[in-house]
Order: structure tokens, then sequence, then C-alpha cells
């Protein structure tokens, strides 16, 4: 392995960085010494409150502006490019949510799609070093093939934010191959922990939990997913900020990689689990599957192991155990 470590000298802009990922990825960073500027629109698809009590902890570090403004907005864009002049871009802005995207399938062009054409055109016309963005492992679909691999066919997106995020690859290459901008995706696989989003299903029913409230448990429990602590999300990201895509064989300096803990986990184990480290049984309700979702996902993390030397490791047992620990403060229970 011969990747470059961070250097903390290098400017990062970080779009939703109030968000889950971006904010511990910023968390981490500005620890490290860099120099931070976070980007977000602060929307209410989830509790603004947790939004902004993540954006309180990272105004503590000196190396860090904030603006606010709307990936959709392109003068919003340009002038954040244009005033902080990022080395490295880092796109973790997006409307999140498979079933969200269901009945609410504007907000996830304008964002996903729109939104992310205005961060390739800036990085176009600025010159940035590397640019990361976030996919989703939701590309996958319903396939039966498993583990996921990045040279798997991803052409049957299931829902429209599957959709929106094989779109995004497909333009970053293609702003890759005409351009000479170095892109990096990332097909996160179900990333949970501490601050996270409270749309996320082992949140609701962390909420349903304390409340004494029944959970639904779809296609009756039958799903199995591959859950990634945010910590090794992080790090997999860090491990990549220096390492732009070398030339292709066509010349393009284009990337995408799965981040996953290569070890998918059933459903029910996974609430067991949650129910252990909240110290409390859940009442159960049993559905069938919902319109968008899959039945597994299952990262083949063969590039990231190769190229990097890492793959996330830290087992449910101590990911969700942080998790509970993180919750039990913040909603004082």
């Amino acid at each position: 392995m011969n990747y470059q470590a961070f250097d903390a000298s290098k400017k990062v802009l970080i779009t939703g960085v109030a968000g889950f990922i971006g904010f511990q990825l910023a968390k981490r960073l500005l620890e490290e010494g860099a120099v931070v500027c976070g980007f977000d629109n602060l929307n209410d698809y989830y509790d603004v409150h947790l939004k902004e009590s993540r954006l309180d902890i990272l105004r503590a570090f000196p190396k860090f502006t904030f603006r606010k403004g709307d990936l959709a907005d392109v003068a919003a864009v340009e002038e954040v490019f244009s005033a902080f002049m990022p080395e490295i871009v880092v796109n973790l802005a997006a409307q999140a949510g498979v079933r969200y995207s269901i009945d609410h399938p504007r907000s996830y062009i304008d964002s996903n799609i729109v939104g992310f054409f205005n961060i390739l055109e800036a990085c176009r016309h600025h010159e940035v070093l590397h640019l990361l963005y976030a996919s989703s492992s939701s590309v996958y679909g319903n396939q039966q093939k498993t583990p996921f691999a990045t040279t798997d066919n991803v052409d049957r997106p299931i829902s429209l934010y599957a959709a929106t995020k094989k779109s995004d690859e497909l333009m970053a290459y293609t702003y890759s191959h005409l351009y000479g901008i170095p892109a990096t995706g990332l097909r996160f696989f179900t990333v949970y922990g501490p601050y996270g989003r409270p749309d996320m299903a082992y949140f609701k029913f962390a909420d349903k939990i304390r409340r004494g409230e029944v959970i639904q448990i779809y296609n009756h429990g039958d799903m199995y997913r591959d859950f990634t602590y945010v910590d090794d999300i992080v790090t997999g990201i860090e491990h990549m900020l220096m390492n732009p895509p070398a030339p292709n064989e066509n010349g393009d300096r284009y990337k995408v990689y799965n981040i996953g803990n290569h070890k998918p986990e059933k459903l029910m184990h996974f609430i067991e689990v949650l129910e252990n480290a909240l110290g409390k049984k859940a009442e159960k309700e049993f559905l069938p599957m919902q319109p968008g979702d899959v039945y597994q996902t299952y990262a083949d993390v063969s590039d990231l192991v190769r190229d990097f030397d890492f793959q996330p490791k830290t087992s449910i047992e101590e990911g969700l155990e942080k998790f509970a620990e993180w919750y039990r403060k913040f909603y004082v229970c």
C-alpha cells in the first residue's frame, strides 16, 4: 500500500456538514488541525435541533467556518468556492431516504441531481485536487449476487433515491473524463452511530423503545444489512482524501469504492443487540416488505483493502453500545 496520509494543511470543503457523516468527518479533521469549511441548508427533513447541536460542536474549533446555503442555488455554491478556495471537496449533502423518495421525488432531483451538477461545475472552474462524493449501497437494488462489487451492473435501481445516486456516479465520470476532475464515489452501507440520522431504522427503533411504543419490522424481520459504524466510514474517507484516483487506461481519474462492514447482519439480531444496549425490550409489529426496500446489502471491500489497507471492523455490539451511550445522554433517558 502506497497511499498518502491526510495533510492537515489542505483546505477541505464539506457539504452536508450538519448531517451525520459530514459532522463526524469535519470533527475528525478539525481535531487533526485541518481548515474546514462546512456548507449545509439545515433543512427540516429531520430534527433541526440535532443538526444545530452538531454545528455547535464544530463551531468550537477556530479553523471551522460555516456557510448556510442550498446546493441547488448555483450562486451560493459559487460563493463558497470563490471565498474559501477549497483544495479538497467532500460532497455529502443530499436528500436521503429511500421511502421518502416515493412521496417527495422533486427534493431528490433538486438536491441530488441539480445540486451535484452545481458542485461538479464549481470543481471544474476552481480546479480542486480531489472531489469525493457520497453514493449509496442502494444503487445495487435487489440483485441476488453477493457480495456487492463495484464492478456489478447497477442499471436497475428500485427507488428514485438510488437512481439519483447512480446518476451522480455517471455525471462524476463524465466530468472526470471531460475536464480532468479527480473524482471518487463512496457507496456507503447502512451507516449508524452517535449523532446519527433519526430517519434511519435503528434510530426510530431507539425512539420507540424509549417511549414504550411498538416498532415496525418489515418483511417480517427477514432482512440483512451490512451495518457500518460511522467511525469506520470516516476513517475510510480520511484515507482517500489525499489520494485521488490515478488515470485509468482511458486517462480518466475516476473511482468508486464500497465502504461497508463486509458482514451482513440479520435484522432481528441487530434489534436484539440494540435492545440489550438500551436495556429495554421492544414491542414488535411484523409487516410486509415496503416499496423501494431491498432484502439484503453486502459490501465487497476488496478494492478498499487493496488500495488503502483498510476495511471497517467495528462490531454491531461495540457500535450499538456507543450509540446507546450517546442516545441516553442526548435524550436524557
